[in-house]
């Protein structure tokens, strides 16, 4: 049980990149699957209300500045529910760092992203629609897959984790 308790959210940030970079699209059933997780394993570890909380109020935060974000058109609408469910995870505590390792690695992927579209579209581009998608400088970056790194770099200083091992 501890297991599969302790990979639930490896797992979930794993299905977020692979899904945002094939798709573009961070499913809203991932997030509240992420959601769920947490308050079951919160209750699991017998987290105090206090601190419970805590983590909810996070979240919220975190949700109401990404939708602005996603208002002006500075990230898409999963990316900002992502945010908030892997925030719910992490706390005020780690949420700094997150963010921090959430915008260095994204900038990263976008530096990337725009070196490969500066390159010829292949024929193995164009027979894969992710790789086509990926190429097209129309669409967006999958920031997904910074943000799901980043909550696993966090991920094993949370109260979850360290009550799940210790």
């Amino acid at each position: 049980m501890s297991t599969l308790a302790l990979l639930f959210f490896p797992a979930a940030m794993a299905f977020a990149a692979s899904s945002d970079l094939l798709t573009m699209r961070i499913s809203n059933k991932l997030v509240l699957l992420l959601t769920a997780g947490f308050v079951v394993l919160a209750l699991v570890i017998e987290m105090p209300l206090q601190q419970f909380a805590m983590h909810l109020l996070c979240a919220f935060v975190v949700l109401v500045v990404a939708f602005g974000m996603f208002a002006m058109r500075w990230i898409g609408g999963g990316d900002a529910k992502l945010a908030a469910a892997t925030t719910l995870w992490l706390g005020f505590g780690l949420t700094l760092p997150y963010l921090v390792y959430s915008a260095l690695f994204g900038g990263a992927l976008t530096l990337l992203i725009l070196v490969f579209r500066s390159l010829p579209a292949e024929a193995l581009t164009m027979r894969f629609p992710w790789l086509a998608r990926l190429h097209d400088p129309k669409q967006g970056v999958p920031y997904g897959i910074a943000m799901a790194v980043a909550g696993l770099i966090t991920y094993s200083n949370t109260a979850i984790f360290e009550r799940l091992v210790g």
